[in-house]
């Protein structure tokens, strides 16, 4: 008996003390907390750049004091034809939001982007600052001409 209580506790000492299994890690799954996203968007938003005129036919633009009504029309429709599929007026989407865009860019650099993407997107520090924010989307060439693509300039100055 003294046999069998002294083994039965050598036996729990050794179950007691011994070598621990790892509990296999379950999945984790870590929210992201609003502070945090904002956090991030903000770290990674491209900055402003007035004076960057951009790489493409158009030099440098000066808008008239008032909007031409029929031409911003004209680029509202250009706009929802070949531009809603990425951007959005006034929310980012696959690209980023064309509302205020003249408070973050010039008008020379906006045509610039319409018109040119493939080369801006290749040579301009701001549009590739642009590309790394955007997931490395690409903005793909619609083929506009110089006044469609005013059009839709005039169009996002009445947004």
């Amino acid at each position: 008996m003294k046999k069998s209580l002294g083994l039965l506790f050598v036996l729990v000492l050794v179950t007691a003390c011994g070598p621990k299994k790892e509990k296999k890690k379950s999945f984790e799954y870590k929210r992201t907390t609003t502070e945090e996203k904002v956090k991030k968007e903000k770290a990674e938003e491209t900055p402003i750049n007035i004076a960057n005129q951009g790489i493409g036919p158009i030099e440098s633009m000066v808008f008239d004091a008032d909007i031409d009504q029929t031409l911003a029309d004209e680029g509202a429709g250009i706009f929802k034809q070949k531009c809603t599929a990425c951007h959005m007026p006034d929310r980012k989407l696959i690209g980023p939001a064309v509302k205020g865009i003249y408070e973050r860019r010039s008008p020379a650099w906006v045509m610039n982007m319409i018109l040119n993407p493939t080369e801006m997107l290749q040579k301009d520090e701001t549009a590739i600052a642009l590309l790394k924010e955007y997931n490395n989307v690409m903005m793909l060439n619609q083929n506009l001409s110089k006044k469609e693509a005013r059009a839709l300039a005039e169009y996002f100055r009445t947004l």
